[in-house]
């Protein structure tokens, strides 16, 4: 059963170590898949509030960003063409900024995310390392005790 138990944890380090592996070698297409999606959801951007569209308000709001590049992105898109500026990229909360520029966030989000996703990548992988060494030293453990107990009997 600990034998069991130990091949478990071995599989899953793997799974870990893999992704990790995978992660850092796709790093530039996971940043190119994430701004064309990105881009894509301010294409679709609706009011009715769709997942997508909420998903872009919640970005834009937190990070005080507008668009994918800068607040210009909007200016393509359908719902720039009937409403404007989504309240998302005023500057302040009690904005209505139809087409007025200086009533809208300067900055893009894509470099937003991704200087916060660059700069939290540290903790992710010193956790992750963390976990994994842990799970590599109980599975050694475990392996030993399953050794003595084979010795003994």
């Amino acid at each position: 059963m600990l034998k069991l138990y130990a091949m478990f944890l071995t599989l899953i380090f793997l799974v870990e170590l893999v992704a990790a592996i995978v992660g850092f070698v796709f790093r530039h297409e996971i940043k190119n898949s994430f701004k064309n999606n990105y881009e894509k959801a301010l294409k679709q951007y609706n009011s009715t509030g769709d997942y997508r569209s909420h998903a872009v308000d919640k970005i834009q709001s937190t990070l005080h960003c507008c668009g994918v590049t800068d607040y210009r992105d909007w200016t393509d898109t359908n719902y720039y063409s009937e409403k404007g500026f989504p309240k998302s990229c005023c500057k302040r909360e009690d904005c209505t900024p139809q087409r007025d520029a200086d009533k809208v966030n300067n900055e893009g989000c894509f470099i937003k995310v991704m200087t916060i996703i660059e700069s939290e990548m540290g903790v992710v992988a010193g956790i992750s390392f963390g976990v994994a060494c842990f799970q590599d030293i109980f599975r050694e453990v475990v392996f030993s005790q399953n050794s003595q107990l084979l010795v003994t009997v």
